[in-house]
């Protein structure tokens, strides 16, 4: 018994080195700020993070609707389009507060890291990094057990994404002082 729970551990560990040493890079480049920018101006930031909480809701709910088979498949694919929706909708945020939607990783990840209460400094290390993946992991593995029944695990998996997705946005606003912003519509 003690073996699986070894190899378990091993596993999370390697996963959690993989997606803080490249993984976040490589989402974060692979995000169009761009198209985060234009979202944002032609549907507000609201809406726009609702948008991504809906979709990272739908990748929840197929990984949970056919019980362990899908979401054996599906936890891997709703994992990586869970942080990519978060990471948008952080991006929205900042480029919200600043006006400028050119973001740079090191700043951004200051400010997820923040977000995720890892304790950050000005550089961005592989201990913050570890950090993110370790509370992401924990986050996800949570309800990975929820999402064993068939349709069951389609409402648990899709309600606690578009919940989590919402609850950063949320802390996220509130550190960028975006729920302070007016916004003065000019005719």
């Amino acid at each position: 018994m003690i073996i699986p729970f070894k190899k378990a551990r091993t596993d999370i560990k390697k996963y959690v080195d993989t997606l803080s040493h490249d993984g976040f890079r490589h989402i974060f480049d692979n995000i169009d700020q761009l198209g985060i920018k234009k979202g944002v101006d032609k549907h507000g930031l609201d809406k726009f993070i609702n948008q991504c909480a809906y979709m990272a809701a739908g990748s929840g709910a197929i990984a949970g609707s056919g019980g362990i088979m899908t979401m054996l498949v599906g936890m891997p694919v709703d994992f990586i389009n869970l942080i990519t929706q978060q990471f948008r909708v952080t991006m929205a945020i900042m480029y919200y507060t600043k006006g400028n939607y050119r973001i740079g990783f090191d700043e951004f990840m200051v400010l997820v890291a923040t977000s995720f209460k890892v304790e950050a400094g000005i550089a961005v290390t592989k201990t913050m990094m570890e950090g993110i993946a370790e509370k992401l992991l924990l986050a996800f593995g949570v309800r990975a057990a929820e999402r064993l029944v068939p349709v069951v695990g389609a409402v648990i998996g899709g309600t606690a994404n578009y919940l989590f997705v919402k609850r950063m946005a949320l802390k996220v606003k509130e550190m960028k002082g975006a729920d302070k912003v007016v916004v003065i519509p000019i005719d």
